[in-house]
């Protein structure tokens, strides 16, 4: 029963820190348009954007991060490491380090708006939003195909490929007359 909770408690946190990924991002792409007024309309935009990234950073995507991660955790201890070994749990945890890499990213994003230095347009910004997607759609699937997955890697591999180049194909045809 104990392991069932927990796993619902994960879920719910990982659905929470995917929210506040997501979002976040996309108050980066605002930010950087506002950024690019240089007006007075501009700035008052940017101040407020950086005060919604510090609330949505330090009060939904931090904590559920924290939480997703231990719960992840104590689920891998209560079944005494059990899944660690098995194809599916690794491709798993090779893509939540990426996630905590992206996390990095993210963080990293914020501190640079806050000093309005802007290294990324709003287009690539919103291409950087779809990693995050990319990194849910294959935990979600090694997770819930488990012995599939990994029976049929090369699949999931060229498909996950084909989905992210569909995706950055998207946004780039949607975005394509801002710069």
């Amino acid at each position: 029963m104990t392991y069932q909770i927990l796993k619902a408690i994960h879920i719910i946190f990982v659905v929470s820190y995917f929210a506040g990924l997501f979002y976040m991002v996309r108050l980066f792409v605002y930010d950087t348009e506002a950024l690019e007024l240089k007006n007075e309309k501009g700035n008052i935009l940017h101040q407020q954007l950086i005060y919604m990234q510090e609330r949505l950073w330090n009060i939904i995507t931090l904590p559920a991060f924290i939480i997703m991660i231990i719960s992840g955790f104590y689920m891998l201890h209560l079944t005494h490491w059990g899944f660690i070994t098995q194809g599916w749990m690794i491709v798993k945890l090779v893509f939540v380090g990426i996630l905590a890499a992206y996390h990095f990213w993210t963080w990293k994003t914020i501190r640079n708006l806050q000093k309005e230095k802007t290294q990324y347009t709003s287009v690539q910004l919103r291409m950087m939003n779809e990693v995050a997607t990319i990194i849910l759609f294959v935990v979600v699937f090694a997770v819930i195909l488990k012995q599939s997955f990994m029976a049929y890697w090369y699949w999931a591999l060229i498909s996950f490929v084909a989905m992210g180049a569909l995706i950055m194909l998207i946004v780039k045809l949607v975005n394509r007359n801002k710069s």
